[in-house]
């Protein structure tokens, strides 16, 4: 089967304005050890990236808009004929921000959101000040005509806002609301006991599930919550909807849950390529080898496509084409990619009859 690459984050700094309590890269407004590259080298990193594939590319951090020169290269990857995005946090968007944006061909931006008040927000972001910065920078957005998406991330410290979060997101005019199951990587391993139960993880996607099935306005999606495939693909039989198997069943366009090393991979600013923006372990150096080599042939890239090889439940799950499981949070618990994974609660058939 070819696994063609289809979305990019691409770490252009680690420098970042906050200090938010899950960073993945544990991020501070001065990272000695991790320096920005250079905007040549930016370039060539597109050029390397646009000679085999045309993935929709976002320029994420650490904060992007800390950098000077983040509208040029995201002006020589629209020239390239790459879908160019942006990742921020919000707090320096202003209207000239906007109008870069625009200028640079930059094709919708995300903003992270993670509670429906200042207080849920700021202290999830440990910044005073983070969740009016989302405000005015969504509206910023709307008034310069710039599509924006939301993306909010969940621990047990603000799982209960979850659905006022997924309404203000959508009363603030987000085009898509992904709620992220937080992955205990980076600074998010200081909030291990922190992360969302097993129990309350699948009450969690069965209202997702509902609410998807009721929203019309919005794109909605669980980001890092591969069995949401699994409990959507069930719900969906219960419920006599036939035209959800078809629609579940995995191909490098289809729906799947975990798409890490299969469909998507992360650059960092030190070139390091990753399975994902979780997954601390790399795959290969771009300052080594060609993203194609890396993609095409890394060991790690390999290993992870074979879901024969899974272990434990999910090597055992009828729903391991849909699903896959979280090989990020599996790392990250288990210290191997390829256990099971250690937040679902579904036992497989197989198991469960012998």
């Amino acid at each position: 089967m070819k696994f063609e690459l289809k979305w990019l984050a691409w770490e252009i700094t680690r420098r970042c304005n906050l200090h938010c309590i899950h960073c993945r890269s544990s991020s501070e407004l001065e990272v000695k050890s991790h320096p920005d590259f250079s905007t040549d080298e930016a370039f060539r990193v597109i050029d390397d990236i646009a000679a085999f594939s045309r993935p929709v590319v976002v320029l994420s951090g650490g904060e992007p808009l800390l950098r000077e020169d983040v509208f040029d290269i995201a002006h020589y990857g629209t020239k390239k004929g790459l879908r160019m995005c942006l990742a921020t946090n919000g707090t320096l968007v202003t209207d000239e921000v906007c109008k870069n944006i625009k200028e640079a061909g930059i094709k919708i931006v995300s903003l992270s959101l993670d509670g429906s008040t200042k207080e849920v927000h700021d202290n999830f972001r440990q910044q005073q000040g983070a969740f009016d910065a989302i405000l005015n920078a969504s509206s910023l957005f709307k008034k310069h005509g710039i599509d924006f998406l939301i993306n909010s991330s969940f621990t047990k410290r603000n799982q209960h806002d979850i659905k006022n979060v997924y309404k203000l997101a959508k009363s603030l005019g987000a085009t898509a609301w992904y709620m992220f199951m937080i992955v205990p990587t980076g600074r998010g391993e200081e909030i291990m006991e922190e992360l969302i139960s097993c129990e309350d993880y699948e009450a969690i996607l069965d209202w997702h599930y509902s609410m998807e099935k009721e929203e019309h306005d919005m794109l909605v999606r669980p980001t890092c919550a591969p069995h949401y495939y699994r409990v959507r693909l069930q719900r969906a039989k219960e419920e006599g909807a036939r035209v959800e198997a078809r629609s579940l069943k995995f191909s490098t366009g289809g729906s799947k849950g975990c798409l890490a090393g299969q469909l998507i991979l992360l650059i960092d600013v030190d070139g390091n390529v990753l399975p994902c923006s979780y997954f601390p372990k790399a795959a290969g150096n771009i300052r080594e080898k060609s993203l194609r080599d890396i993609w095409e042939n890394s060991k790690l890239f390999k290993d992870m496509r074979d879901w024969k090889s899974y272990k434990g439940k999910c090597g055992a799950c009828e729903y391991i084409r849909i699903c896959g499981g979280c090989r990020a949070r599996a790392y990250a618990v288990k210290g191997d990619y390829m256990a099971e994974e250690p937040f679902c609660s579904w036992i497989p058939k197989s198991i469960k009859n012998t």
